[in-house]
């Protein structure tokens, strides 16, 4: 079981996080914790929820704002997303790194457009000379 799965019932989630039943609907409507639905439309909590209930329970015991634990709840779900696709974009990286050791060389074509290069090799040397000249907005 994962902590995501949902396996309690509303009176175990409430018994579980130390909350009545009716607070857990409360902020079930509000949207501070969504359980998930059955097929005869009862509610049923992961270990998850019961942690964010338990969370929210010591936010409004501080003293915070209903609108400021939703907010709170919001960004916190956030840096979890963000912080689990950073880890699958290193994981990709390294069986990248992993599987084309010498792929790490790269250079900018005439476009600017990133193009990989052998390892050892280099770019062809330009020696042109490129005149710039600001136009009016870049004075102003």
């Amino acid at each position: 079981m994962d902590e995501n799965s949902p396996v309690f019932a509303i009176a175990m989630a409430a018994e579980l996080a130390g909350m009545h039943p009716q607070t857990l609907r409360q902020y079930d409507r509000l949207g501070l914790v969504s359980p998930t639905r059955t097929a005869g439309k009862s509610r049923r909590y992961s270990m998850r929820n019961v942690v964010q209930l338990r969370e929210i329970a010591r936010l409004s015991a501080e003293g915070v704002s209903l609108e400021g634990i939703a907010r709170i709840l919001t960004l916190e779900n956030q840096v979890s997303a963000l912080t689990g696709r950073v880890r699958e974009l290193e994981s990709a990286l390294a069986d990248e790194l992993l599987n084309r050791p010498n792929r790490r060389v790269f250079a900018a074509d005439v476009q600017g457009d990133v193009v990989s290069l052998k390892h050892g090799t280099r770019t062809a040397r330009r020696t042109e000379i490129v005149i710039w000249r600001p136009t009016r907005a870049e004075l102003d």
